[in-house]
């Protein structure tokens, strides 16, 4: 697995929705590379912090505006 794959696959794996031979790659790719692994506590401590948020801080249309972004950077 190569970062690129790696960082493809963070929000699936905080999900625990990878399977286990993708889990495995991910998890061996972490263990050699110290950026993924920085890169790794980063999501985690952003998702913290965001859950920490009260629900309703973000107006309808940023909302909506920050979603599509996500979906097209996804695609």
């Amino acid at each position: 697995m190569n970062c690129d794959e790696f960082v493809e696959l963070v929000t699936a794996y905080l999900e625990g929705a990878l399977d286990e031979a993708t889990q495995q790659r991910f998890a061996a790719h972490l263990s050699e590379c110290d950026g993924c692994e920085r890169y790794l506590d980063q999501i985690r401590q952003t998702v913290q912090t965001l859950a920490t948020l009260p629900p309703h801080s973000l107006g309808g249309q940023a909302r909506d505006r920050l979603l599509e972004a996500f979906r097209e950077f996804h695609r």
